[in-house]
């Protein structure tokens, strides 16, 4: 095949797709927003503290561009800046409530766009389509290393039982857990496939170099009350923020989904897993010491009010 001949055929894909997904119109989705405003409203709702920096490095935009889309944000109270505490000369820029209200009905206009291009495949051809996609990712993406060192998607099929293993594996080596934690979580993660409620529950699948590294659920308890479950991260991802990353995710869900309050559950020996909690505003509201696992344990329960 030719250069010509390549070049060609990614033009007319691209023509392709930007048909598709409407992409030429002047707002987003039958909004007040542009394609590239909405982007930047995707990237500040997934990702805690950014810089106008790393925004500007990552989607390949116009410094003055962006800051002029920074500054319209603000002018409609969808965003706050505050001073990096590592660099002065950095801001940190975050979505308010109202930020992340006008970004709701463009991330569920968006699912709904794909999800009717997609209904009329069946689910071999849904997953050929998948893996061409992501052939073109990693080929087109190969020159340049990702923007996240990691990856969040929804659960597929064979994820739970991948997160039971894991997690059996990890907390016996690192806690001196035995069979029965394992025993546990698989409760915990078949009762949520069984029980799964796509509006009010939620799993984040942490990929990286197509490997998962890390898991959360967050799990309907009442209307008012979603409980976070099974939060981990393998020791090949620590370092990288992804604990927190998971947490900040089930926050922001509860929140969307109208929850006021998330709770979890967790035990004291868990130290790592604790500071991300109370770092994110979580409260420790109880202990009690039981004998679980083959240990003698501490167990807790943290809250926060949404």
């Amino acid at each position: 095949m030719t250069e010509h001949t390549t070049i060609e055929a990614v033009r007319r894909f691209s023509r392709f797709y930007t048909g598709q997904l409407c992409l030429l119109d002047g707002a987003l989705l039958d909004s007040s927003f542009s394609l590239s405003e909405g982007r930047i409203l995707y990237e500040l709702a997934h990702r805690a503290d950014l810089t106008a920096t790393t925004l500007r490095q990552e989607l390949h935009l116009d410094a003055g561009y962006l800051s002029r889309i920074l500054k319209r944000f603000e002018s409609l109270g969808l965003l706050t800046r505050r001073p990096s505490p590592d660099d002065a000369r950095q801001t940190l820029l975050s979505l308010t409530e109202a930020g992340h209200a006008a970004f709701a009905p463009l991330n569920e206009g968006s699912k709904r766009q794909v999800a009717a291009l997609l209904e009329p495949l069946k689910p071999a051809q849904q997953g050929e389509l998948v893996q061409a996609l992501t052939t073109v990712e990693r080929l087109l993406g190969a020159a340049s290393p990702p923007a996240m060192p990691y990856l969040l998607r929804p659960h597929q099929i064979g994820d739970i039982g991948w997160v039971t293993h894991r997690q059996a594996l990890l907390y016996a080596q690192e806690y001196g857990f035995d069979e029965t934690f394992e025993a546990l979580v698989a409760e915990i993660a078949a009762k949520f496939i069984r029980e799964f409620d796509a509006k009010k529950e939620r799993c984040w699948i942490a990929e990286r170099e197509r490997a998962i590294v890390g898991s959360v659920f967050l799990v309907r308890e009442s209307d008012a009350v979603a409980k976070l479950r099974l939060l981990y991260v393998e020791p090949s991802a620590r370092g990288l923020g992804l604990g927190r990353r998971l947490t900040d995710e089930c926050i922001r869900f509860a929140r969307q989904q109208g929850y006021s309050t998330l709770t979890l559950w967790t035990n004291k020996v868990l130290v790592s897993a604790c500071k991300i909690y109370r770092a994110a505003g979580f409260e420790l509201v109880s202990e009690e010491q039981h004998h679980s696992f083959g240990k003698d344990q501490v167990g807790q329960i943290w809250n926060l009010t949404l």
